[in-house]
C-alpha cells in the first residue's frame, strides 16, 4: 500500500495545543478543601495534558452484536442502568455542612480536565484559557456553587486519572468525556448523563470508507491501553495499530501512515474541524454516555450537580454550548439526554 503524505497542520497545532499546556500553566498551587470536598486541588496542574483516550464501553451491554456496538442501556449488578443516578432534591442549593458549602468556602470549584481535546476541552494556543463543551458544563456547576462561572481551578489530567484523582479527593469533579459505567460506579459516583457519544471514524475526505464494513485490509489507529482498541482488534480485516494518544494518531494519519482512526465523535470532531482533508463517518459502533465524576462519597454533590445539569437543558444553555463546539462538526443539536433517576447513595 503506497504511502500518502498530507498536511500535518492539524497535527502540528493539536502538538501546539501540548505545547501550550506547559507553556501557559502558572505554578502548581496546592488548596487544602476542608469539610465535605475533603480534596486538594492544584490550579494549573503541571500534570501532562493528553487528549482523551476512549472510555470503557459498557462490558455487559445488551443488544451487542458481532461488531462489538455496546449499549447505555446496560444495567449493573443491582439491576439499574449504568447511566442511573441520584436524583436531585429541589432546586440546586447550597446548604450549611454540605460538601458545595466546603467548595464555597475554598473559594474555588477544582476540576479535572483535558486540555488538549478540542471542542471538549483544550487550551486556546493565543489566550491560555481552557475552553469546550465539557469546560461549559464545569462552569454551570462553579456559578451556581460560587456564583461566577470563572471561579474555577482546573487540574489538567489524563483519561487514566480520572477515577484517581476523585477517589482520593484531588478534585471535586471531573469533566473530561468521562463514559458512564458500571465498573465505575464502584469506586466513583456519577451526574447523570449530559451527552451521548459514540465511537465512529475518522478518515480521509476523499475516502469512499463510509463505516467499519469497509475497512477491510486498511490499517486503523486507536490509543493504548483503551476499550477502543481492544473493540477495534476485533473487527475482522482492519489492522489495528496502536499509538500512545489520539494526536499520534493524528500525526500517522498525517503522514500516511494510517488510513483512519477511530475513537469517540466528540473527539474526532475536533480532528475534522482542524483538518479540512478528513471528515467523521459510519454509524456509531458503541455508546459512552457522558457524565460528570464526582468523589463516591459525596451523594449531596451528585443530587446538586444533577439539579444544575436540568436546569442547563430547561434554560437552553446546553444546546447553545453545543451549537458552539460541536455544531460544525456534528450537525444539529440532538435532544439532550433525558436524565434516569432511582439510584441510592
Amino acid at each position: 500500500m503506497s504511502t500518502v503524505r498530507r498536511p500535518l497542520v492539524a497535527a502540528l497545532v493539536a502538538l501546539a495545543v501540548v505545547g501550550m499546556t506547559a507553556a501557559c500553566a502558572p505554578e502548581p498551587t496546592t488548596h487544602l478543601l476542608t469539610g465535605a470536598a475533603g480534596g486538594a486541588g492544584v490550579a494549573g496542574s503541571g500534570a501532562v495534558a493528553e487528549e482523551s483516550t476512549q472510555e470503557s464501553a459498557p462490558k455487559a451491554a445488551t443488544g451487542g452484536t458481532a461488531s462489538g456496538v455496546a449499549t447505555a442501556a446496560e444495567d449493573c449488578a443491582d439491576g439499574r442502568p449504568a447511566v442511573a443516578s441520584l436524583a436531585p432534591e429541589g432546586n440546586p442549593e447550597v446548604t450549611s455542612g454540605s460538601t458545595m458549602a466546603a467548595i464555597r468556602e475554598h473559594g474555588a470549584l477544582v476540576v479535572g480536565v483535558s486540555a488538549d481535546t478540542l471542542l471538549m476541552g483544550s487550551r486556546d494556543p493565543f489566550t491560555g484559557d481552557i475552553e469546550g463543551f465539557d469546560i461549559d458544563v464545569a462552569r454551570q456547576i462553579a456559578d451556581a456553587i460560587l456564583g461566577d462561572p470563572d471561579k474555577i481551578e482546573f487540574r489538567v489530567i489524563t483519561s487514566g486519572d480520572r477515577e484517581t484523582v476523585l477517589a482520593e479527593h484531588q478534585v471535586d469533579i471531573v469533566t473530561r468525556a468521562f463514559t458512564i459505567n458500571c465498573d465505575r460506579w464502584e469506586n466513583i459516583a456519577f451526574s447523570a448523563e449530559y451527552y451521548h457519544a459514540g465511537q465512529k471514524l475518522l478518515v480521509p475526505s476523499t475516502s469512499k470508507v463510509a463505516g467499519i464494513d469497509d475497512l477491510e485490509g486498511q490499517r486503523v489507529c486507536a490509543p493504548e491501553g483503551t476499550t477502543t482498541l481492544e473493540r477495534l482488534g476485533g473487527w475482522e480485516g482492519v489492522e489495528a495499530v496502536p499509538a500512545a494518544t489520539h494526536t499520534t494518531c493524528l500525526v500517522l494519519f498525517q503522514q500516511g501512515e494510517v488510513d483512519a482512526i477511530t475513537g469517540d465523535d466528540t473527539v474526532l470532531a475536533g480532528f475534522a474541524a482542524q483538518d479540512p482533508y478528513a471528515k467523521v463517518v459510519g454509524d456509531a459502533v458503541s455508546d459512552e454516555p457522558y457524565g460528570v465524576g464526582i468523589p463516591a462519597d459525596q451523594p449531596d454533590m451528585v443530587r446538586f450537580v444533577n439539579g444544575v445539569l436540568e436546569d442547563m437543558i430547561a434554560g437552553g444553555q446546553w444546546e447553545e454550548s453545543y451549537d458552539r463546539w460541536l455544531g460544525d462538526a456534528l450537525g444539529p443539536a440532538p435532544a439532550a439526554p433525558s436524565p434516569v433517576y432511582g439510584r441510592t447513595p
